[in-house]
């Protein structure tokens, strides 16, 4: 008789299942936690996706709102020669005028500095420092012209008007660039930087400071602010000592003639700033001309003065 063939042991089967069972768990195991990090990514794409696309939408506006914003220069009005009748207006303002406005609506005063004294050919100097374009330079330049009136005479003053495209648009103003000062008491030095008319993206440059009024600019100007004024190396300004709205909308004729109504509020503006530099300049002159030093509205501005 052959050999006969043992009967299967089950035993020995059970390996062979146990290890199936394990593949199998083990496949579960893994399409279970496959699973389970799939619904992490579901819910992270639930969750975090609204929350990018917010931001992205978010980041979109604030540049669609910042280059909205950032308004290209435009060109203001042209400068000319200032017309003779403002001119004549605004360097003779009445005394009485200025005497009755004191120092008005005077709302940020000269500063009291230590340093050096600021003269030219052995007298008292003032040093402005502006550009065509700033609507501050454009309302404190009508103070600037009638106070330093007080002490000599303005040449070839022009007329023209701020930015359109900056605060305060279109400010009708004078302007410095190209005019000349003379005084027996006082030296005048008023620059221009810049005009009001654009090229290549920026306001064309004008008048070019001298290292030192340009290392006086960078000691008491550290915010950067124009217009800047040192007034003999006693009192600097730094920005305008009144609001250019009082001036919106109004033509350098228009300007000019309220200038003799003290009660008009492009007087208490302008004058009382003049009355305001005119004490300060007096600091400088030894109070003279005495005429102008002791005048009502000048030693009521004087009394404001730090």
């Amino acid at each position: 008789m052959g050999p006969t063939s043992s009967p299967p042991n089950p035993r020995a089967s059970r390996p062979s299942n146990s290890a199936t069972q394990k593949r199998l768990k083990a496949q579960r195991a893994l399409a279970t936690a496959s699973g389970r990090r799939a619904a992490r990514r579901k819910r992270l794409l639930v969750t975090v996706g609204p929350i990018v696309a917010i931001v992205l939408v978010v980041a979109v506006l604030i540049g669609v709102r910042v280059g909205a914003g950032a308004a290209s220069p435009k060109p203001g009005q042209s400068a000319a020669a200032a017309n003779v009748a403002v001119v004549g207006e605004v360097t003779s303002v009445p005394a009485a005028a200025l005497n009755a406005v004191g120092a008005g609506s005077v709302s940020a005063l000269p500063a009291a500095i230590t340093g050096a004294p600021l003269t030219a050919n052995g007298k008292p100097r003032v040093l402005y420092v502006g550009a065509e374009y700033c609507p501050y330079c454009a309302a404190e330049r009508w103070a600037v012209v009638v106070a330093l009136s007080r002490f000599g005479t303005f040449a070839n003053l022009g007329q023209t008007a701020s930015s359109p495209s900056d605060v305060y648009p279109s400010t009708a103003t004078l302007t410095f660039h190209g005019a000349s000062y003379t005084s027996n008491n006082l030296a005048f030095t008023g620059a221009e930087t810049q005009s009001n008319q654009v090229v290549n993206g920026g306001y064309a440059p004008l008048d070019t400071l001298s290292a030192a009024d340009q290392a006086l600019v960078n000691q008491y100007d550290t915010a950067g602010s124009i217009p800047f004024i040192d007034i003999g190396g006693k009192y600097v300004i730094t920005g305008a000592s009144y609001s250019p709205a009082i001036l919106q909308g109004k033509t350098q004729a228009q300007i000019a003639a309220a200038l003799a109504d003290p009660t008009s509020a492009i007087a208490q503006a302008v004058d009382g700033t003049a009355n305001v530099i005119t004490a300060a300049v007096c600091a400088t002159t030894g109070h003279q001309p005495s005429a102008v030093c002791t005048a009502p509205g000048v030693l009521k501005a004087a009394a404001r003065l730090p």
